[in-house]
């Protein structure tokens, strides 16, 4: 298995998670950062950076500043056309914050949590598409 198959499993093992913000206990809840960090524990055999942001449920949020875009280009490689098992970055509305994240599970597929809803795969439909803010992998994969 290669090291993209590894963070697909890992990820595909959270579906059914049930939502919940800010937590991230597989089969308990999470959101999609906490899916994040699920994934990058069980990958790396560590607990997630520390300064991974928390951030309000509110997908409308007026923050300023961009916490989660910032975390990705630190501990990710940013690259041009994502892969399985790469992370992927959504701004909700233009000119606000990254509120949303997922893990590239298959061409034109994403694995994600959002409120209201279990950890679910979905297609990367042209919505997702328009929205997306960044692309990265997780660094020690090619």
């Amino acid at each position: 298995m290669t090291k993209r198959q590894d963070i697909v499993a890992i990820t595909r093992s959270w579906i059914g998670t049930p939502y919940h913000h800010q937590e991230s206990i597989k089969g308990i809840g999470c959101d999609c950062l906490g899916l994040l960090r699920g994934v990058w524990r069980e990958f790396y055999g560590k607990e997630n950076p520390e300064d991974m942001p928390n951030y309000s449920p509110s997908w409308g949020d007026h923050r300023v500043d961009d916490p989660l875009m910032m975390v990705a280009r630190k501990y990710f490689v940013e690259v041009k056309e994502p892969k399985e098992g790469d992370l992927l970055l959504f701004r909700m509305r233009r000119g606000m914050a990254v509120k949303h994240c997922a893990i590239v599970s298959g061409p034109r597929l994403m694995i994600h949590a959002y409120s209201d809803h279990q950890v679910r795969e979905d297609d990367i439909t042209e919505w997702w598409d328009k929205k997306l803010a960044g692309a990265f992998k997780f660094k020690g994969v090619r």
